[in-house]
């Protein structure tokens, strides 16, 4: 994954692109002191240079890449806000390393370089994709200030047959309508000269599809369109796996409750952790420091909460006998929250833990093809069809099972997959040409 500065920048940098950072040379007012600077480094080169028995070579150079300047580079390697060089930290630390590096430069002289090395990295990027064909990945969220914000991403294969990811834009929208949108899009494929295009991968939110519609209409007649953007619209197959499990845990939302509400307390403080660690000791399981909380928006991490936490059954048997407050506490909470019902035994007993077992034997299958779905680094089309044939032969399977404890699951997960992959001619047929062109 590319980290923060790397998408702004829109390329991916390695360790061995780091430049050697001359921080000594820059900025030495005196003529005198940069003369004895050069010389001094000078000397220590040919003394280095004799000593390994071969010329110093500048690695850089060899790239016939122009190493960036340094102060920009330390910013955006380290993430670090543009205030940084004004810190008194800082600025005691360069006096003690070097004392002939003032002034330091300001905040604003740091933003506007950092600014040209986007602009420079954006014109070689825009040499790259002038004449490749990319896919699309787009989405949108709003933050818990309430601002609306899309990101668009470029995905393609160069001629060297290496996979390319480039996140294009990261921006503010007024709104989650589709013409805002596509409109947002327009313009950055515009900003980029983009103009072959052969896929737009989005959710199945209403917006999305009016998302496409705007693109269809404003590139369709172009001479680089693909039979007239017939295939431009792909669903995010990761998106609709996770509404096909979502409707299926609703029908043990009681017990992930119970789940999520036993990890809470034992996270809530250190206090609380140590208790449960003396539990865990205590009945001979191994804890490792940590219990997962799951994300509620997100399945996969609802799994992978319930099977971290399904190892520790007697651990959280034992903090109910040995700690009083920690039911009284959940029971409490769910009052607050008016979740609380008298029929609801706020303990988990044997039945429950069971449960459990059952549900990540069955959700097994699909935690794996969503994490091979999510892939970035790596293509995943060509793998979409084998992993949706897996999915339809497992519920498939536990239906025709009629268990007591999955069959509510495996009916809604069932409706839900009909609904979105039931019938083949409705899904991008490119999806089946991947199929046939994999070897």
């Amino acid at each position: 994954m590319m980290g923060r500065s790397d998408r702004v920048l829109g390329f991916k940098r390695r360790r061995s692109d780091l430049r050697p950072v001359n921080l000594g040379f820059w900025r030495i007012k005196s003529v005198a002191d940069r003369r004895s600077y050069r010389f001094g480094r000078r000397r220590m080169n040919e003394d280095q240079d004799h000593e390994a028995g071969q010329g110093a070579t500048n690695v850089h150079e060899d790239k016939g890449k122009p190493p960036l300047p340094p102060n920009a580079e330390m910013i955006i390697l380290d993430e670090q806000s543009f205030r940084f060089v004004e810190g008194f930290g800082f600025k005691k630390f360069m006096s003690v390393t070097q004392p002939r590096f003032n002034p330091i430069p300001c905040r604003t002289t740091i933003a506007k370089t950092c600014f040209r090395v986007l602009l420079d990295e954006k014109q070689k990027l825009k040499e790259a994709l002038r004449e490749q064909r990319v896919c699309l990945t787009t989405d949108t969220w709003t933050s818990v200030q309430n601002l609306n914000y899309m990101c668009l991403t470029a995905h393609f294969i160069d001629s060297d047959w290496k996979l390319h990811k480039r996140i294009l834009s990261f921006c503010l929208v007024e709104n989650h309508k589709g013409e805002t949108l596509g409109k947002a899009v327009e313009m950055c494929l515009l900003d980029w000269g983009l103009d072959k295009i052969l896929t737009i991968i989005v959710d199945n939110a209403a917006s999305n599809s009016r998302l496409i519609s705007f693109i269809q209409k404003k590139t369709k007649h172009r001479k680089t369109t693909i039979l007239g953007n017939k295939y431009l619209h792909v669903r995010c197959s990761a998106h609709i796996l996770h509404l096909i499990v979502r409707e299926g845990l609703v029908e043990m939302d009681e017990t992930i409750v119970k789940v999520r509400k036993f990890v809470r307390y034992v996270r809530s403080s250190p206090q609380r952790q140590s208790t449960f660690k003396l539990c865990a000791e205590k009945e001979k399981v191994e804890f490792k420091g940590q219990l997962y909380l799951d994300v509620p928006t997100r399945w996969n991490y609802t799994y992978v909460m319930l099977e971290n936490t399904e190892k520790y059954q007697k651990a959280f048997e034992r903090l109910e006998e040995e700690d009083p407050n920690f039911l009284w506490t959940i029971r409490e909470e769910a009052m607050e929250e008016g979740n609380d019902r008298h029929e609801v035994a706020w303990g988990m007993d044997d039945v429950d833990w069971e449960k459990i077992r059952i549900f990540l034997k069955f959700l097994k299958i699909f935690y794996d093809a969503t994490l091979r779905f999510s892939g970035a680094n790596y293509v995943t089309s060509n793998s979409f069809f084998l992993e949706l044939m897996s999915i339809h032969d497992t519920i498939e399977l536990e239906y025709e099972k009629d268990s007591y404890l999955l069959k509510k699951m495996v009916d809604n997960m069932k409706k839900k997959f009909e609904k979105y992959w039931g019938n083949f001619d409705n899904m991008n047929h490119l999806l089946y040409v991947e199929l046939v062109l994999d070897p």
